[in-house]
C-alpha cells in the first residue's frame, strides 16, 4: 500500500486494484496488503475488485509457496470437464481466502495459430467446442468459490502474429470464419452465463478498420452485447499495452471504450496514467459526450455483478498453502498421471 494507491481508493474510487507477481511476495504479505486496501475503501459505496491474471502455466501471479498449475493446454489434452471445473476451483478457493474476489481467466482464444507469440499454451486446444467447454467448466469452479471468472480476450485472440503487449494485432477474418472458430467459446460462455468479458487489443478491419476491438462500437455494441446477448461487464484488456499506446491517444481509447458499450476500464501501469484516464472520463461526462445514461447502465451492471458474488470489504481469513498445493498435487496424479 502506497499513498498513490490510497489516494486512488480514497480519492478517486476506483472500482478496482490488479496485482501482478511483484505485487505478492508470500502468503502473509498477501493477505496483509488486501486487507489494507479493503480498509482503505471502507467508506466507498461498494467493495473493491481485488483482481489478478491466475491462469495457470506460465501466467500465474500466486507466490512461490503455491504449487504450479498446469497450463491449459495440458488440461485440454485430458479433456476432462471434471478436471478443468477442479482447476477452476482449486484456484477460486485460494483466492477467495485471500480476499481477491476477481480473476482475468478462464483464457477462450482457439490454438489455431501455432506462430502466435502470445496464446499458444495458455489456449485448452485448436479444437472450438473444447475450448469453450472446458473454459465454461473452469469458469463455473471459479465462480462455486465466488470468485467472478472474466473470460477473455473477446473475440479471440488465437490466430495473431503480433503480441498485443507490444503492436496491434491485425485479424482480416470475416463473420463466416469468426462464427466457425474464434466465436465458438465465447458463445458457449454466454449461453452458459459468464458474467464478465474482457476484450482484446485486436483490430478486425472487416468489422471496424479505425479503433481495435476494446473501444469498438461494432465489436463491443454489436457483435458482443448485440449479435451474442451478453448483457454483463465488459473489461478492456490494459490500456497501457502497446497495441494502444503506441497508437492512440489513452483519454480517448478510454472513452471510446465506454461509448461502444464497455464498462471497466484496465489501466495496468502506471499512476500517472491512471490519473489521466480518470481525467478523462469525467471530462467527457461533464461535457456531455458520455451521457448519465450510457454511464449509469456500466455502474449498474458493475454494481450487480459485486452484489451477485458477495464482495465484501471486511478483512479476508487468508488459505492454507499446504492444503492448496496437496490438492492439487492430488488433482494432477489423477487428470495427468
Amino acid at each position: 500500500m502506497d499513498a498513490a494507491t490510497r489516494r486512488m481508493i480514497e480519492e478517486r474510487h476506483v472500482g478496482g486494484i490488479i496485482f501482478f507477481k511483484p505485487n505478492l511476495q508470500n502468503s502473509s504479505q498477501m493477505l496483509s496488503l488486501s486487507n489494507q486496501l479493503k480498509k482503505a475503501n471502507r467508506d466507498n459505496p461498494l467493495p473493491l475488485w481485488l483482481s489478478l491474471d491466475e491462469e495457470g502455466g506460465r501466467v500465474n501471479r500466486l507466490p512461490d509457496e503455491f504449487a504450479k498449475l498446469p497450463t491449459n493446454l495440458k488440461i485440454g489434452k485430458a479433456n476432462s470437464t471434471a478436471f478443468s471445473k477442479q482447476i477452476g476451483g482449486k484456484i477460486g478457493e485460494v483466492l477467495h481466502g485471500f480476499g481477491y474476489n476477481l480473476n482475468f481467466a478462464p483464457v477462450l482464444d482457439v490454438n489455431s495459430n501455432p506462430d502466435n507469440p502470445v496464446i499458444g499454451d495458455r489456449s485448452f486446444s485448436s479444437s472450438p467446442s473444447r475450448v469453450g467447454t472446458l473454459g465454461v467448466a473452469t469458469l463455473q469452479g471459479l465462480a462455486e468459490q465466488q470468485v467472478i471468472p472474466v473470460v477473455k480476450h473477446f473475440p479471440g485472440h488465437g490466430d495473431t502474429s503480433v503480441d498485443s503487449h507490444i503492436g496491434l494485432p491485425v485479424v482480416n477474418y470475416g463473420r463466416d470464419r469468426l462464427d466457425q472458430i474464434e466465436l465458438v467459446p465465447f458463445k458457449k460462455a454466454v449461453q452458459a452465463g459468464a458474467d464478465a468479458v474482457m476484450v482484446a487489443h485486436i483490430l478486425l478491419p472487416k468489422f471496424d478498420d479505425t479503433y481495435p476491438a476494446s473501444f469498438s462500437k461494432a465489436i463491443i455494441g454489436g457483435m458482443l452485447r448485440k449479435d451474442l446477448g451478453f448483457q454483463g461487464v465488459v473489461f478492456t484488456d490494459d490500456m497501457t499495452m502497446g497495441a494502444v499506446a503506441e497508437h492512440y491517444d489513452l483519454g480517448d481509447a478510454a472513452v471510446r471504450s465506454i461509448l461502444a458499450g464497455g464498462d471497466v476500464v484496465l489501466v495496468c501501469h502506471d499512476d500517472a496514467k491512471e490519473q489521466a484516464v480518470l481525467d478523462a472520463l469525467t471530462q467527457a461526462v461533464k461535457d456531455g459526450r458520455i451521457t448519465a445514461e450510457r454511464l449509469n447502465e456500466s455502474v449498474e451492471r458493475i454494481a450487480r455483478l459485486k452484489l451477485k458474488y458477495g464482495l465484501t470489504d471486511k478483512p479476508a481469513p487468508g488459505a492454507d498453502a499446504v492444503a492448496f498445493n496437496q490438492g492439487v498435487a492430488s488433482l494432477l496424479k489423477r487428470y495427468l498421471p
